[in-house]
């Protein structure tokens, strides 16, 4: 696992900047609206290109040699921060900069999930896969113990452009770790070669695919389901403890942190254990676990205790459903094919997370929070947080019912032996 872990090292470094500035967008977004809908469009737009170029991104990666194609998405998510950076330091940034921005970055973003899922597949054995992903997904959590706690201290002292500049830093560690591993080219398979044809029949074959297995098709179906409402819990967190705390900063980055430690615990426990045998159960059970342990708890809490604690389990509970559920699918299908593979599954099971942060913003603000400052008699403030709360609860069961179903399914309970 050398060459693997040198490029998991770059991207510890590079997604801690990252983290840092969106929590540092988080926050002007915030200060300049006061609204969840702005906060939930913002994730939006990001979302919006990535979901919709997924499927010619995975052919693309398919066809080219995949180191290069994490070199160039990484170059141009960094180019895009350097644009807001430049327009803040002219004080000139406004929300719909920030909006078009995510909406470029998120075009690059869109090469960039294929390219890095398929490339573990060529650089370990099976018997690694859901040891690496554990491993990436422990990249991402330890950015959330140390970037929010990162930039609630700096942000007052070198402001959003201070923490824009160390993201533009960290990105040169992931760019020279990327430089100096080689990242082999898989082998040829049969699949893999009658499924050559044009750009656009390329780009559907992993529909195809999907549809034509079972086991995977039902995996998708679960994933869709479950992912539109933890789509909800995630972006309503962040606005509703801003509401609650007085738009308190350094209690946003502390739950944040608290979270993503549940994120280490989870992906250090994956990595050293290697997790369930039958990864489906990891999934399945997991997917609960971030529901009823994770985002009910943030939507019941009115402090940071509680709140700290569903956002420890909600984050302890991902990477076993993460990487559970990409090891699965990287053992079923052809190396050759991966690309479009899981960019079509990307596609499908993000369409749904996308739809979920778009509603998010406005069920809360427009919807629940009307309806119980109608019913309750309370203040306009008070509805509005008590709106996002009963949102998360709506989210936390959901998901928790979603991801519990699979067991009523053979094809999803027995995917594994299928």
């Amino acid at each position: 696992m050398k060459a693997f872990s040198l490029i998991w090292l770059g991207q510890v470094v590079s997604l801690l900047g990252s983290a840092m500035t969106w929590f540092a967008f988080t926050i002007w977004a915030w200060q300049e609206t006061g609204q969840a809908t702005a906060l939930s469009t913002v994730s939006f737009f990001a979302f919006l290109p990535t979901v919709l170029l997924t499927p010619v991104a995975g052919a693309l990666v398919d066809r080219w040699d995949r180191k290069l194609v994490m070199l160039f998405s990484d170059t141009a998510t960094a180019l895009a921060t350097f644009a807001v950076l430049l327009l803040y330091r002219a004080g000139i940034l406004q929300l719909w900069h920030i909006y078009t921005i995510s909406i470029v970055a998120g075009f690059f973003t869109a090469f960039q999930y294929p390219a890095y899922t398929a490339a573990v597949t060529t650089l370990l054995p099976k018997e690694h896969y859901a040891r690496a992903e554990a491993m990436l997904g422990l990249a991402t959590a330890l950015s959330g113990i140390l970037a929010p706690v990162f930039a609630a201290a700096l942000l007052g002292r070198i402001g959003m452009d201070g923490i824009m500049l160390i993201d533009l830093t960290t990105f040169l560690a992931a760019f020279a770790t990327l430089l100096i591993v080689r990242v082999p080219r898989p082998a040829v398979s049969e699949v893999g070669r009658a499924s050559r044809g044009s750009l656009w029949q390329e780009a559907l074959f992993g529909f195809g695919y999907i549809r034509q297995r079972r086991g995977l098709r039902g995996l998708v179906i679960l994933f869709m389901a479950g992912y539109f409402f933890i789509a909800i819990g995630a972006t309503l967190m962040a606005p509703m403890i801003l509401s609650w705390s007085g738009d308190s900063e350094s209690i946003l980055a502390s739950v944040q942190a608290i979270g993503a430690a549940g994120g280490v615990a989870g992906g250090a426990l994956l990595i050293f254990w290697g997790g369930p045998k039958r990864r489906i159960h990891g999934v399945l059970l997991g997917g609960v676990g971030a529901g009823l342990l994770g985002i009910l708890w943030l939507g019941l809490g009115r402090a940071l205790l509680v709140w700290g604690i569903g956002s420890f389990f909600f984050s302890f509970f991902e990477p076993f459903v993460e990487s559970g559920n990409i090891a699965i699918w990287q053992s079923k299908a052809e190396a050759d094919v991966q690309g479009r593979v899981f960019a079509a599954r990307h596609l499908l099971v993000q369409i749904p997370y996308l739809t979920g942060i778009l509603v998010s913003g406005p069920l809360a603000e427009r919807g629940l929070g009307p309806l119980l400052r109608y019913f309750g008699g309370t203040s306009p403030e008070a509805a509005s947080g008590n709106g996002i709360a009963l949102g998360l609860a709506i989210a936390a069961v959901g998901a928790a019912a979603a991801f519990g179903s699979g067991y009523a399914f053979a094809s999803i309970r027995e995917v594994e032996n299928a």
